[in-house]
């Protein structure tokens, strides 16, 4: 995995394993605050009350500024620690995750735990939609009728997401551009449209493009 990658899961999701006879559930869902994380942890908890453990996991900021991690009665360091190197290997982020342990009678030892953990986390993550956002700045471009179809083909030809477009006095379209594509996408509209383009930029986000709409992190 690149260290550089930065991934959000979008959409949570489920995965599970069986282990010698133990079922290893987990539960991954996107989380913004602590709270938040907390708050789903307890809700598993309560929803899986009957089984022996409900280790769990997160990561809070774009910088992990917070992470952490519990083994709920299992050994030390063999689940929740576990769980979260899943989540910082893979580049995650604003990320918490449940694994729900039901005891088949078998003990697996310290390393069968941790690889059984993971590998439940793996596979729930496998089940989720997870995005890739990148730097870049969200804008405006501003032309005359003239320009617009100069305007929309430069965007096509670069894979630029066209947001929105509003027809009135002048032609306004909505676009959102990588960083290291800014000062290039202000060249080109200049040549293109001979200066007759004016471009607002907003500030600096980490973005993704869904189904049309931009999605800032």
């Amino acid at each position: 995995m690149d260290n550089k990658t930065f991934r959000i899961v979008y959409e949570g999701g489920t995965g599970e394993i069986e282990e010698k006879k133990s079922r290893f559930i987990a539960h991954i869902c996107p989380v913004t605050t602590e709270k938040e994380a907390v708050d789903f942890i307890s809700e598993k908890k309560k929803e899986f009350w009957d089984a022996r453990h409900n280790c769990s996991a997160f990561v809070i900021g774009n910088n992990n500024e917070v992470t952490r991690c519990n083994d709920d009665g299992e050994p030390a360091q063999t689940a929740g620690r576990p769980m979260l190197d899943v989540l910082l290997r893979e580049n995650i982020h604003n990320c918490a995750v449940v694994v729900t342990r039901y005891f088949g009678g078998v003990l697996l030892g310290t390393g069968g735990l941790v690889r059984a953990y993971q590998s439940a986390v793996q596979e729930g993550l496998k089940n989720c939609k997870i995005l890739e956002p990148k730097d870049g700045y969200p804008c405006e471009i501003k032309t005359d009728y003239n320009g617009y179809g100069k305007i929309e083909y430069v965007l096509r030809e670069n894979n630029l997401p066209i947001l929105n477009t509003d027809f009135g006095a002048e032609v306004i379209i909505s676009s959102v551009v990588e960083c290291n594509f800014k000062e290039n996408l202000e060249k080109i509209i200049a040549d293109k449209t001979a200066g007759n383009a004016e471009i607002t930029w907003d500030s600096q986000v980490k973005f993704d493009v869904l189904d049309g709409q931009i999605l800032k992190f």
